[in-house]
Formats: C-alpha cells, sequence, structure tokens
C-alpha cells in the first residue's frame, strides 16, 4: 500500500472506530477527519469543501425541507386520519401503518416519516391498551423498507446516484431504484406485519413523553362557507375519536348549549367547545376545515402575512391578564392575538373563552402572530413554556403542496428537469406561498447529516483517487474467485449490511458504492447490480438502535433494550438478501 492509501484507511478506521464509540457526535467526528486529511496531504486543499455544493448534500437538504412542507400543508394528515383505528388488531394495525408508513417513506426523508407517524402510532396504542413497543419497531422497519423504492426515500440512494453519474456518467432516476427496492419493500413489509412483530419481547413499557400539562379547554367556529353547516355535532364524532378530541358542548349566539348539543345542526359561527392537547386539536380542526375565531378575526389573524404561531403561557400572579379576560384586555385588537384553550388542572370552564375571567395558574393557548410570542408573553406578563415544535396545519394549502410535490417528483422521473433543481423550485414555491414560513426555512433543515455528508463524500473520492477502494474490491474478487455472480453479489451485501448496522448508512455508502464499482469493472461486467447491491444493503440496518436514525428515535418511547432489535432485524435482513439477489439479477442483468 502507498502512503496515502494507509493514511485514508487510517482516517477511515479512526472515523468508523469513533462513530461506533458514539462520545462524539458523527458531524464532528467526520469533519475532523476531513481536516486531518486536509493537513495530511490526502486530500487536496481546492477539494476539501467541495461535498458541501455535492448534488446528494443538496437533495438531502431539500428533502428535510419538502418533507417539512407536506406535514404543515396538512397533506400527511390527509392520509393517516382517514386510516388509522384503535379497534383493529395488532397484526392488521401494524400492516396499514407500516404500509402508510412505506408508501411516505418513498417519498419523503424516512427519517421525517416516523417523526410523523410515530405519535400517531403511540396515540393508537394508548387507546388500545398496549404498550407501544409492540408496533414502534414495525413501524421504524417500514418507513425504512419504504425509503428503499425511490431516488429521494433515503440518502443511500441519493449518494449512489450521484457516484454513478461522477464515474459513469449518468445518475439513476427517480424510480431506477423501485424494481429491486420494491420487492425488498414488500417482502420486507409482509414479514413484518405477518411474522416479525412477534419476535418483539412482550414488555410493558414507557410512551412517548409528552407534555405534562393536561388537556385544554378549547373552542373552534364553523365559518361561513363550511362544509358541517347543515350536520348535527353528532355527526363530527368520529372524526373527534381519531383526532383524540373530546367534544363537550356547542356556544350560539354567546349561549352555551348543554344536553342537547350533540343533536344540534350545526350552523355558521357556531362555536364548538372542545378539550384536546394542541396538536390533536390542530389536526381535528384541518379535518374538518373549522376556524380558531370569528370570520373578522381569522381575517385579521390571516392579514398578519408572515403566518401564525401556537404559545403556550402560564399565569402567575400579578400578571395583567390576572382576574381579567382575554376580551376585557382587547387581547384581539392590541396584540392581534387569540385565546385558543385554557387548561385549568382539570377545573371545568362553563364561560366563552375569551369572556372566562383567567387565573394565576392557569396555561393559555394562544394563536399568536409569526416571531410575536416573546412580545405577546411580555405584554401579558405571563411566562412562555419549553416549546414542543407545535404549529398552525396549513390546510387550505393541502392540494396546492401536493401538486407542487407532485410536479416535481414527476418532472424529474421523465428527466425533464434535474432532481436538485426540482426540489429546488418546490422549496422555492412552498416559501413563497408560505407553506413553510421563511424564518422557519433553515431549521427544518438537519445540519449535523450535511456536515457529514459533506465532510465523508471528499475523503471518499480521496480514498477511490489513492487506490484504496481497489484493494477493498480486490480482496472481495479473491474471496469470492470462482463463485458465481448471486454469491458475488450475496457477499458484498452481507459485508455492506454488517458496515451499516454499526455505522452511519451514510458512510456506508460512501466507502462501499466505488467498492461495488470497482469489483463489477475487475469481472468485466456492468457496475449496475452492484450499486442497487449497496443501495439495498447499507439502508437494511435492522440489527440494533445505532444503524438507522429511525432505530434509535424509537428506542426511548418501545423501552427496547439494544439486543431487542436483532429478534427482528435478523430475518428481516436474511429475507432482503434472499429476494434482492434474484430481483437485481432480472432486473438489472450483468
Amino acid at each position: 500500500m502507498t502512503t496515502d492509501q494507509i493514511i485514508l484507511f487510517a482516517l477511515f478506521g479512526a472515523v468508523f472506530a469513533l462513530l461506533l464509540w458514539g462520545r462524539w457526535r458523527y458531524d464532528i467526528v467526520a469533519f475532523a477527519a476531513l481536516m486531518a486529511g486536509v493537513v495530511l496531504g490526502v486530500v487536496p486543499s481546492k477539494d476539501a469543501f467541495s461535498g458541501f455544493g455535492h448534488p446528494a448534500t443538496l437533495v438531502v437538504a431539500l428533502v428535510l425541507v419538502v418533507s417539512a412542507g407536506l406535514v404543515r400543508s396538512g397533506a400527511v394528515f390527509l392520509i393517516t386520519r382517514t386510516m388509522v383505528d384503535s379497534s383493529r388488531a395488532l397484526g392488521t394495525h401494524i400492516a396499514l401503518m407500516g404500509g402508510i408508513g412505506g408508501v411516505l417513506s418513498a417519498f419523503m426523508n424516512n427519517v421525517a416519516a416516523l417523526a410523523l407517524l410515530m405519535p400517531v402510532d403511540v396515540q393508537t396504542a394508548r387507546k388500545a391498551g398496549r404498550a407501544p413497543g409492540l408496533s414502534l419497531m414495525p413501524l421504524s422497519f417500514a418507513t425504512i423498507l419504504g425509503g428503499m423504492v425511490t431516488l429521494i426515500g433515503t440518502p443511500p440512494n441519493i449518494i449512489i446516484a450521484a457516484i454513478r453519474e461522477e464515474q459513469l456518467g449518468a445518475p439513476f432516476r427517480m424510480f431506477d431504484f423501485a424494481p429491486v427496492g420494491g420487492v425488498a419493500a414488500i417482502a420486507g413489509l409482509a414479514f413484518v406485519a405477518l411474522i416479525g412483530w412477534r419476535f418483539i419481547p412482550q414488555r410493558e413499557g414507557s410512551v412517548l413523553a409528552t407534555s405534562d400539562i393536561g388537556s385544554y379547554i378549547a373552542e373552534l367556529t364553523v365559518p361561513e362557507d363550511s362544509d358541517q353547516i347543515g350536520k348535527r355535532l353528532a355527526e363530527l364524532q368520529e372524526t373527534a375519536q381519531k383526532t383524540d378530541v373530546a367534544l363537550l358542548g356547542l356556544i350560539r349566539d354567546g349561549k352555551r348549549r348543554y344536553g342537547t348539543a350533540l343533536n344540534s345542526v350545526l350552523r355558521a359561527g357556531d362555536v364548538l367547545v372542545l378539550e384536546a392537547q394542541p396538536d390533536a386539536l390542530d389536526e381535528f380542526r384541518a379535518a374538518l376545515s373549522l376556524a380558531f375565531s370569528d370570520a373578522e378575526r381569522t381575517e385579521r389573524l390571516e392579514a398578519e402575512g408572515e403566518g401564525l404561531d401556537v404559545l403556550e403561557l402560564v399565569v402567575p400572579e400579578g400578571a395583567r391578564i390576572a382576574g381579567k379576560t382575554a376580551q376585557s384586555i382587547g387581547l384581539h385588537w392590541r396584540q392581534r392575538s387569540v385565546l385558543m384553550g385554557l387548561s385549568r388542572q382539570g377545573k371545568r370552564i362553563t364561560e366563552q373563552m375569551r369572556k372566562t375571567t383567567i387565573q394565576p395558574g392557569d396555561i393559555l393557548l394562544l394563536l399568536v402572530p409569526k416571531d410575536r410570542g416573546d412580545d405577546v408573553a411580555e405584554w401579558l406578563g405571563a411566562l412562555p413554556l419549553a416549546a414542543r415544535g407545535l404549529s398552525v396545519t396549513q390546510d387550505s394549502k393541502t392540494w396546492l403542496a401536493i401538486g407542487l410535490f407532485g410536479a416535481a417528483v414527476a418532472g424529474a422521473s421523465f428527466g425533464l428537469i434535474y432532481l436538485p433543481v426540482a426540489l429546488g423550485l418546490v422549496v422555492t414555491a412552498y416559501v413563497l406561498t408560505r407553506i413553510v414560513p421563511l424564518n422557519e426555512l433553515y431549521s427544518h433543515i438537519e445540519w449535523p447529516v450535511v456536515v457529514l455528508l459533506g465532510s465523508m463524500i471528499p475523503l471518499g473520492a480521496a480514498l477511490q483517487d489513492a487506490g484504496g477502494t481497489e484493494l477493498i474490491a480486490g480482496a472481495l474478487n479473491d474471496l469470492t474467485e470462482g463463485m458465481p455472480p448471486w454469491v458475488i453479489l450475496t457477499v458484498l451485501m452481507v459485508v455492506t449490511m454488517s458496515l451499516s448496522d454499526v455505522l452511519n448508512n451514510t458512510a456506508t455508502t460512501i466507502v462501499a458504492a466505488p467498492v461495488g464499482i470497482q469489483m463489477a469493472q475487475s469481472l468485466n461486467v456492468s457496475p449496475d447490480p452492484f450499486l442497487m447491491a449497496v443501495a439495498i444493503a447499507a439502508s437494511s440496518a435492522f440489527l440494533t438502535p445505532i444503524g438507522h436514525k429511525n432505530n434509535t428515535l424509537i428506542l426511548g418511547p418501545g423501552s427496547y433494550q439494544f439486543g431487542d432489535y436483532w429478534r427482528m432485524g435478523l430475518p428481516l435482513e436474511i429475507i432482503v438478501i434472499a429476494v434482492s439477489i434474484p430481483a437485481i439479477l432480472i432486473f438489472w442483468p450483468l
């Protein structure tokens, strides 16, 4: 080996060891390795930061923003609220949630897909009276499997497409991964839903840590053009149950209706009285296209332009609002804010929300203009609670968000537009139409992942330029010499999968993809089947909680132990290899 090869292998070995150790975050480890490579002369200074402008890095960042836009617009709630039911048998629930997760993660980042569905799954477990650990691991695995199907579903596919473009002249297109990835995903989902979940240890566990705050008593208004006009209040019960909202009553003409409220036929301007957590309240509102307040207040709020924030405030002694009502202090006309809900330690609230006298110790749920939360809290003399990531679903823009994203996917799929450009146009449109507020644009990007990619890509290129990938490929070729092609692909998949189980799948892909190309070239065959093998294997991290972020996300909420994952993960990895090898040889012949 040359000196450069020795240095680069040592750097990669140090990166892998430190990632396994876990003492320092992966982005710091990768960036430090990049700087060391520059100082030691194995990475040219002019190429040191080339990875940050690499298409793979840009696509990963843009996909996260697009995913946030789809969530904020209510596009994803449109699917989940109509399909999830706590009364279903566990196997049926896992199959349905896994299917939804798999489809979503094919078209949005699979970490974002799990983050979206995990609270839904935990709420369903609560209602069904079972431990969430029985369904969270299948959901995590399903979202990982779904990401294999398209170019944008998971970072390994994006990286492999970019490497193919650099070395072979053309990238993989949006659905080039679908034949093999789809077969692996369908087989994996079938195993997880029918058999795999039975391997999960039956242990009672904690559920997602939600706020210690109780539910809020809140009000939503039936707008003039609402589809709910003419329905009885009782007809909204099904949607209320699905979104975990309790319907308490109805206010009409300023008067609270009690016993006969459920039989009341809804009119424009009616106010529904509810009990719910903030996120459930917003989902219920978006599902039925209800308003936060009356028409005049809603128009003024929407006229604020930059969007709305949801704010939770505790009322201390001496606060401006203590002993007064929201109406008497002019909360709306002075601060352009609306009192959405009130939590009073389980005590009953019988008056209309804005006419209710606020007491010290109450917790207020306010709708305020974007970035005005601190000013409103100071004016009220109230104390903000720690942020819970609450946001207002832009339900009026649901189909606009879906249409923009669908057009971009279609354009990229048919080769009409370069994928990073298509996603960039979607992000621009989301910002201009305020689906994603401008001041939240960069907060949705997972910067540690960007730094990891930007740092590892130049190191991977340096290893290839120095001939390091040829050495690895040569060792694997020697190991598999004289063996049939399916055995060679199997060995490559097993090695890649093993690395991905203990390392970040991004780092694994950057090393393994060039090795696959080198193996193909030494055998004088097409590199595409080898790249597909790497793509599937790098995404198949099912044995440990550290191999994929989705597995890490469910570790606490599911009350899992480190050794729980392999019970379902090992047979799943075997199934993935068993169905992927024939699919690769059929759809991507040597």
